[in-house]
């Protein structure tokens, strides 16, 4: 789920790994809107609010909402350089690694807010932390499915959806294309499919935040665990064994 890349990937480890890591982001989400009002992975209404407070000259605020922007931003980047390292030294299982170290820092994350205050310069240190690891995750499925899953950007697979209906709608009419349409729905299905799982992972993230409250970050990194451990071990094994 987590070696494979770009067209080596088929619809199945595609779809498995965008049911996992959007119900994670969908959860993780909607979880923290719930706590303390912000968004983590919703960049547009992030850029939305902070153009809003500029123009109404609420700069201190602005910043805040800056802030998030630039902290997803800055995940993105991370893991971007870091995959890519790791390919230049011929490392397989490097997105998997990242997956790893995106669970470690939830629990680092789930830490520091149990021992530190939640307000950094006006904005809760919880948001900053996901809105890193958000870019993070996003920027790991992207590179690693040529960017046909884009687990935090529903307005992205909302609109892709739109658009394969339509290539649908058009490719109906002309009965000698049977391929390209099963190609289409394909695609319809995967985007349908990481959209349900990032509303379902909200809904639950929402319910389990009510009931454990920070403990779902813990919660949240398990799945992450569960799929970027093995392939890492099994990496060391065969490396251990080719020796």
């Amino acid at each position: 789920m987590l070696i494979r890349q770009g067209d080596k990937r088929n619809e199945r480890i595609d779809r498995w790994l965008a049911s996992v890591l959007a119900s994670v982001a969908g959860g993780l989400n909607a979880a923290v809107f719930h706590a303390v009002g912000f968004f983590s992975a919703n960049m547009t209404g992030n850029v939305s609010a902070l153009s809003s407070l500029l123009a109404y000259g609420r700069w201190l605020q602005g910043l805040g909402y800056l802030s998030i922007v630039m902290t997803f931003v800055g995940g993105a980047m991370a893991s971007t350089l870091v995959i890519d390292a790791g390919l230049r030294r011929g490392m397989r299982p490097i997105y998997a690694r990242v997956v790893i170290a995106e669970a470690l820092l939830l629990a680092l994350l789930w830490l520091t807010e149990v021992a530190l205050p939640r307000l950094v310069s006006g904005v809760p240190l919880l948001i900053l932390g996901l809105s890193f690891l958000m870019g993070l995750q996003n920027a790991v499925v992207t590179h690693i499915s040529n960017a046909r899953i884009r687990t935090t950007h529903v307005s992205g697979m909302a609109t892709d959806v739109g658009i394969e209906l339509a290539k649908l709608v058009h490719q109906r009419r002309q009965r000698d294309k049977a391929g390209e349409n099963e190609e289409l729905v394909t695609k319809l299905r995967l985007h349908l499919q990481t959209i349900g799982f990032f509303l379902a992972g909200g809904i639950v993230g929402v319910l389990l935040y009510r009931l454990i409250g920070i403990g779902t970050l813990l919660i949240a990194s398990l799945p992450l665990l569960l799929i970027s451990v093995p392939p890492v071990w099994g990496a060391r094994k065969t490396s251990a064994r080719a020796r």
